[in-house]
């Protein structure tokens, strides 16, 4: 199937009871047996549950991946990854990632003597530079939350492959419609349903695909032992959402385009940062590994934090909320909101400024989102 009618279809058979074109939400803790020993393929909805599966199946079809593992929350699917790990192991990861990754690492999993090195991964020798005897994952995101630096997968995954690394990839803000990790050498690819693949502000998820067998049989063992499960009507919504993903990532990504050209432009905008723009310092390495921008934007404005604050309390058609990748257009301070749990020295140090604005561009009329904005504007 072609990638559009994959989104669509892939994963998805009429039911084979009713023939309902849409699969049923089996909403059920368990399952009677139909003797001792002899199951028809599951027993506990922790373990697994039919709505459950179709998702993971659905999910890893349009990635390109062999398996699907869901989890309740993006987080949830993070910190099974890092289960992978054993005490005294390191990691390598991308310097600017979601704080909610950040805050794990840093305040909980350093606890259980793990250790981590945050690099910018769109430069693969300060990459190099950091790894050590003992690093066995390398973590990256991309683009990254917020500031949207690009990495270069292909030569990450040279470097895993020379270093024996784990090489695990959030591709959120991409989704499959525009970057599919799997084909770039990663062993994970992490995606928080939350955002755009349900695409409808309505439940939180995660999940994790990959190629490998024994990475699968770990991730589906920790699911069930851990239960960090979504249930069966979260996975049924996100199944629906999926289905319009193409046409909706391609309308948040000309509409981002049109903003984000809009912003450049605009006098009282200082720093705007959208892979789809020419001035975007990773341009060339995101046109040729995605097929798309997405709808992700970062800009800081001439004033700094006292303007941002009057453009996000100013707009009306732009939700000041957390959150990204839904229908509606978001705007978010990452600096007190998405970001809080990061220290300032170190939003500092990664550029995550007091007056840097995300903006997750929705589908409405582009006309209207920039009405928003420039109406905002005139009043800094």
């Amino acid at each position: 199937m072609k990638f559009d009618t994959k989104v669509v279809r892939a994963g998805i058979t009429p039911d084979p009871t009713t023939g309902s074109i849409v699969p049923p939400i089996y909403e059920t803790a368990t399952y009677v047996l139909e003797q001792v020993g002899r199951d028809k393929g599951f027993d506990y909805t922790r373990s697994s549950n039919p709505t459950r599966q179709t998702l993971e199946e659905q999910l890893a079809s349009i990635e390109g991946g062999k398996h699907g593992i869901c989890y309740a929350s993006g987080m949830a699917a993070v910190d099974a990854c890092a289960k992978l790990l054993k005490a005294g192991d390191h990691v390598v990861c991308s310097d600017d990632v979601y704080g909610g990754v950040s805050r794990h690492f840093n305040n909980v999993l350093t606890r259980y003597n793990l250790s981590f090195t945050y690099v910018d991964t769109s430069n693969p020798e300060k990459v190099r530079e950091v790894i050590r005897p003992h690093t066995k994952m390398l973590w990256v995101e991309t683009p990254t939350n917020p500031l949207l630096k690009v990495t270069d997968l292909a030569a990450m995954a040279k470097i895993a492959k020379e270093h024996g690394l784990l090489y695990s990839v959030d591709s959120t803000f991409a989704t499959p419609v525009f970057l599919r990790p799997l084909e770039f050498g990663a062993d994970i690819v992490v995606h928080s349903t939350t955002k755009y693949l349900s695409g409808h502000n309505q439940l939180i998820g995660g999940i994790i695909i990959t190629n490998r067998d024994d990475v699968f049989e770990e991730m589906k063992f920790i699911q069930k032992t851990i239960g960090a499960v979504p249930s069966p009507f979260d996975c049924w919504l996100t199944m629906l959402g999926v289905k319009t993903l193409h046409l909706r990532m391609m309308r948040h990504a000309s509409n981002a385009q049109v903003v984000a050209e809009f912003l450049e432009a605009h006098a009282k905008v200082k720093k705007v940062t959208y892979p789809g723009l020419p001035s975007h310092p990773q341009h060339d390495i995101a046109r040729a590994q995605m097929d798309g921008f997405s709808g992700m934007i970062s800009f800081e404005l001439v004033g700094g934090m006292s303007a941002g604050r009057t453009v996000m309390n100013s707009v009306k058609l732009c939700a000041l909320a957390e959150s990204l990748g839904a229908v509606e257009t978001m705007i978010t301070h990452p600096a007190t909101m998405t970001h809080v749990d990061v220290p300032k020295e170190e939003r500092d140090a990664r550029g995550l400024t007091d007056g840097l604005v995300r903006i997750s561009v929705g589908i409405e009329d582009p006309e209207d989102i920039l009405r928003d904005l420039q109406e905002a504007l005139e009043k800094v």
